[in-house]
């Protein structure tokens, strides 16, 4: 759920991912891949036929989506907040994120790994420790599905920037 450009760290994520190839994995890729076209076609032709990249989703396929994925990845630079990791959070889909912005307030405590940026090595480890551990897989999904709750609703946040606003 992110443009697929330099700043939200596609190819750390694709360097991490290509450390992994003796795991069973797919990716699929969400974001508009207009922004940076020479960037997402140079990582769209590196990206070997375990990695999809979609373009943009809305309604029916973007939900489709997240009901389809076990974890979100955002390898991002630099985020203000980190709406698709919210997103995911909010539908129970645990987190693998950069601690940059938001990324450590959209996920709170346990919903997910934290990982420092252009660091694809080791976000390779944590992925790897997804990939093979239950343990670690079933409590970040727990972990999600109790962050959830504790989201506000778009009402609520609507509220506090109107208060924020007077």
């Amino acid at each position: 759920m992110a443009a697929v450009t330099g700043g939200k760290g596609h190819d750390v994520l694709l360097a991490a991912l290509a450390r992994l190839g003796d795991l069973d994995w797919s990716c699929t890729c969400v974001g508009a891949l207009d922004v940076e076209p020479a960037f997402a076609a140079r990582l769209q032709r590196a990206a070997g036929d375990r990695i999809r990249f979609t373009g943009p989703l809305a309604g029916e396929a973007l939900e489709d989506a997240f009901a389809s994925a076990d974890l979100l990845v955002s390898a991002s630079r630099h985020e203000a907040y980190g709406m698709g990791v919210t997103e995911a959070l909010a539908r129970g889909v645990p987190a693998i994120v950069t601690d940059v912005g938001g990324h450590p307030e959209a996920v709170g405590h346990v919903a997910g790994m934290l990982v420092p940026a252009d660091d694809p090595d080791t976000l390779a480890k944590e992925l790897r420790r997804w990939l093979t551990d239950p343990d670690v897989r079933e409590s970040l999904r727990t972990a999600a599905a109790q962050r959830r709750a504790t989201l506000p609703s778009w009402t609520d946040t609507a509220r506090a920037l109107e208060g924020a606003l007077r």
